[in-house]
């Protein structure tokens, strides 16, 4: 229980950051498992479409902070690599 105005008002942020940090890796898991299963229908022409949108939405959430930016590149690269390796 805080005891200080100070800590009441940082109790009150922490759970609004929370919830926003809660969202954020929502997106990032959802962008995630949404072109998982685009690859796994071995459609290279949708899923080239659709990394743009993916790597865009992977740099939000790492700017942010939620998940660290080296992790979101790696990831980016990792599927790039993936669809580099679909053959038609």
């Amino acid at each position: 229980m805080p005891n200080t105005k100070s800590a009441i008002r940082k109790v009150k942020k922490v759970k609004k950051q929370a919830l926003l940090n809660k969202f954020w890796k929502r997106k990032y898991k959802l962008a995630v498992k949404n072109m998982e299963k685009i690859l796994e229908k071995k459609n290279k022409k949708e899923a080239i479409s659709s990394f743009p949108k993916f790597q865009s939405e992977l740099m939000r959430v790492a700017k942010r902070g939620v998940v660290n930016k080296k992790s979101a590149a790696r990831k980016i690269s990792r599927i790039s690599k993936k669809i580099k390796n679909i053959t038609k």
